[in-house]
């Protein structure tokens, strides 16, 4: 089979297209990949700075769409089924294999694009918003980064599990139309969002980090939450405490990977609470750039040049 291959942690330019042979470990679900997510973690992963750091060489590629080709006997899937999975590693190939626990039937309505560009981001923005969050009915949610997979994600699960109204942050007015696509209620632009939007803010979510923290912080209202899921404006923020304090605020971490897969069923859990509204449509992810796979470089440094809206996918 045709896979990427992380050989150097040279960056995402260094990653290579080689020949591997099947994947055949006993009591995985072996999957022909029909299309695979990429995201931050992976370019993070060709320089060796996500924390998860296999030996070199390795297949990159955590989540994936396809056709069941194999599947252990009591798992509930059967060869031709259409799926969505967490393989973790080894999605950007042909063919990847993962735990049944962490495979689930795609619906039909579902395209395998979609498939592709689910579980890591919805189930992120599920944790944060609705178990970590704690999300209540008629609430504001105020969402950073509002055109990236993330971004989206979070508008459509606030939308989905109750928010009254869900405030897109957007660096452009391009991926204002994004936000607004996904069903943010209102858009506003990164520079001076604070003085836009007020102290009006039940929930902030923010994947971006940087200069914007402390800004974040004066949006909230009494009882209000900040849920820190990422960085990818590069620096880490530092908060004053006494924010906190005089303002009945909090900050809070969304760790979604460290804590689901060190609880087996978690992300089936999830993936339940999630499906009613995936079959719906209320939850459907924005499919940016599809990129063969022989394209992976550029589809990688195309996240790290944040000029991508919604999800970038390969497709083998």
């Amino acid at each position: 089979m045709r896979a990427v291959h992380i050989s150097t942690l040279d960056g995402p330019e260094a990653i290579e297209l080689v020949d591997l042979p099947d994947p055949s470990a006993e009591g995985l679900v072996t999957i022909a990949v029909k299309a695979a997510g990429v995201a931050f973690p992976e370019l993070l992963q060709t320089r060796g700075l996500y924390q998860m750091k296999p030996d070199l060489p390795f297949v990159p590629g955590a989540e994936v769409s396809g056709i069941v080709e194999s599947a252990p006997e009591g798992s509930g899937l059967s060869a031709g089924d259409r799926v969505a999975a967490l393989p973790l590693l080894g999605g950007f190939a042909e063919k990847v294999q993962a735990r049944p626990d962490l495979t689930f039937a795609l619906p039909d309505e579902v395209s395998f694009e979609e498939g592709a560009s689910f579980l890591f981001n919805y189930a992120t923005a599920y944790f944060a918003l609705l178990e970590r969050g704690g999300l209540a009915q008629g609430e504001t949610v105020l969402v950073h980064g509002a055109a990236g997979g993330i971004g989206t994600a979070s508008i459509q699960v606030a939308k989905a599990f109750g928010a009254g109204r869900v405030i897109a942050v957007v660096s452009t007015e391009e991926k204002g139309e994004v936000a607004r696509a996904a069903g943010a209620d209102e858009v506003v632009l990164a520079d001076g969002f604070k003085d836009t939007v007020g102290k009006s803010v039940d929930i902030v979510v923010d994947p971006v980090g940087g200069d914007r923290f402390t800004d974040s912080l004066r949006t909230l209202r009494e009882h209000g939450r900040l849920l820190v899921i990422g960085f990818t404006a590069g620096s880490i923020p530092e908060v004053k405490v006494n924010r906190l304090l005089l303002n009945n605020v909090a900050v809070l971490g969304v760790g979604w990977g460290a804590y689901a897969m060190s609880r087996p069923g978690h992300v089936g859990t999830e993936w339940e609470a999630m499906l009613p509204h995936l079959r719906s449509g209320a939850l459907r992810p924005i499919v940016g750039a599809v990129h063969p796979l022989a394209e992976a470089s550029a589809a990688l440094q195309s996240l790290e040049g944040r000029t991508v809206t919604g999800k970038v996918v390969l497709t083998p």
